[in-house]
């Protein structure tokens, strides 16, 4: 078995540092987690530190439609291929921050996923290739302008605001996704509960198939895809993404500031 590893991103003072986790502290790391990195010696413990985005991806490539028990609650029928498009980097937001209701959005939905996190850089790779451009797994809420996905037909706006692209609080190096629970709590409530296992299309493809479309690079990420259940969100509302072995997401929906 695989020894776990787990690893963010951390404000300390004016500091933004790459760390370990290991029981309720971090371990600070020096250099690129994606490359050569050390260990400084430098210990922090959690409540010090404001957890950030644990990578900061050029992009984010979402896959639509990938659970086959979704595709059934939607009564849409199973693409033959993933369909994919992107977040951009500038609606990357850290574990606690705030979700913007945007006054432009009718309805916002939230979507509980698994995120595959890329760690080298990938073009044409071979689906059993795919696990070598792997770092690891974290958890993302895809957060949705459903309305105006519904108006456009195509979903750039209603994907790519700022604020629609939680993801956190680490990325878990280690762990077998083939079979996983992911699941959303909407103020506590249990919405979604689908498991990996109900995937359309698995890792190793996606990795593969978005490989041959675009070049992945380090720190980017793969949205895999959310299970039956999704729904709207309120200005006030919490919600919770959790991944089995990976964690717990956590992120408040809030009106624009003026």
């Amino acid at each position: 078995m695989k020894r776990v590893e787990r690893f963010v991103r951390f404000a300390a003072g004016k500091e933004v540092l790459y760390g370990k986790l290991g029981g309720e502290g971090i371990q600070a790391l020096e250099g690129d987690i994606f490359g050569d990195y050390r260990e400084t010696g430098r210990q922090y413990e959690l409540k010090d530190v404001r957890l950030l985005a644990p990578c900061q991806p050029s992009k984010a490539v979402c896959v639509g439609l990938n659970y086959r028990r979704h595709a059934a609650e939607l009564t849409m029928a199973v693409p033959e291929e993933p369909v994919i498009f992107i977040k951009p980097s500038t609606s990357v937001i850290a574990p606690g921050d705030e979700i913007v209701y945007w006054p432009m959005v009718r309805q916002l939905d939230y979507e509980a996923e698994l995120v595959v996190v890329i760690g080298r850089e990938a073009h044409n790779v071979a689906e059993g290739d795919a696990e070598q451009y792997i770092f690891g797994y974290t958890v993302g809420n895809d957060v949705t302008a459903r309305d105006l996905q519904r108006k456009d037909g195509q979903w750039t706006r209603a994907k790519g605001f700022d604020t629609f692209l939680p993801f956190g609080p680490h990325i878990a190096r280690g762990i077998d996704v083939t079979d996983l629970r992911v699941q959303s709590f909407l103020n506590g409530e249990l919405r979604q509960n689908g498991r990996t296992s109900d995937l359309i299309f698995p890792v190793p493809y996606l990795v593969s198939f978005i490989s041959k479309v675009m070049t992945l690079l380090p720190g980017d990420l793969i949205m895999t895809g959310t299970p039956e259940g999704v729904g709207p969100m309120q200005v006030g509302d919490t919600i919770e993404i959790k991944v089995e072995q990976i964690g717990s997401l956590i992120n408040k929906i809030v009106a624009p500031r003026s």
